[in-house]
């Protein structure tokens, strides 16, 4: 299975059984990740390198105002897209089997978690994932220490405050925090200001 028809596949959504041909793409995905990662966390390199590394790990190609502070780790790569002028902060994990959108100008901050994958509530088949892609539109600015659930879509301009545990969709233009986060107010426009 080539990446094209494993992320085809994941954008479906249909359960992932274990031991399955999309189960045993996402194992190899994780080893080709463990090695780019590991390249790009284990010594300083430029923020072209960087660049570089992370095109590779994606298989997509990554604007030259993409910037990374490492570590950075993902169990997969190659369903992570992300726009212009994107900053990913330090320590953030990724689990992007189901699909990452990072729209343009959106900023990261440090130890940040998206995940994409749900496993089965009954036990006998707890090895059976569910993939859901999050969304991130343009102009987010996601706090650190915020864990992102599958199936989650932040509107464009939104807020999420340190910590929060983001469960629901957010609306564009609002702010979100808390366990689970909840919308606090909206975003004053600079011609409201």
């Amino acid at each position: 299975m080539n990446t094209e028809l494993f992320r085809e596949k994941m954008a479906r959504g249909e359960r992932v059984v274990f031991g399955s041909q999309e189960h045993l793409q996402m194992s190899r995905f994780s080893e080709k990740a463990r090695k780019i990662t590991f390249k790009i966390n284990r010594k300083y390199a430029s923020a072209q390198k960087i660049r570089k590394l992370f095109s590779k790990l994606t298989e997509q190609k990554t604007d030259e105002s993409f910037r990374l502070f490492p570590p950075f780790y993902t169990d997969c790569g190659k369903n992570i897209s992300v726009g212009k002028n994107v900053f990913i902060n330090s320590g953030c994990c990724f689990q992007d089997q189901g699909g990452i959108e990072i729209g343009d100008g959106t900023f990261i901050g440090q130890q940040v978690v998206i995940t994409t994958i749900n496993h089965d509530f009954t036990p006998k088949k707890r090895g059976d994932m569910f993939p859901r892609a999050v969304k991130i539109g343009k102009g987010v600015w996601i706090g650190a220490n915020v864990t992102i659930c599958p199936g989650v879509v932040i509107g464009d301009n939104a807020v999420i405050a340190a910590g929060a545990v983001v469960t629901k969709n957010v609306e564009a233009d609002s702010v979100v925090a808390g366990v689970p986060a909840r919308k606090i107010k909206n975003i004053f426009k600079e011609k409201d200001a």
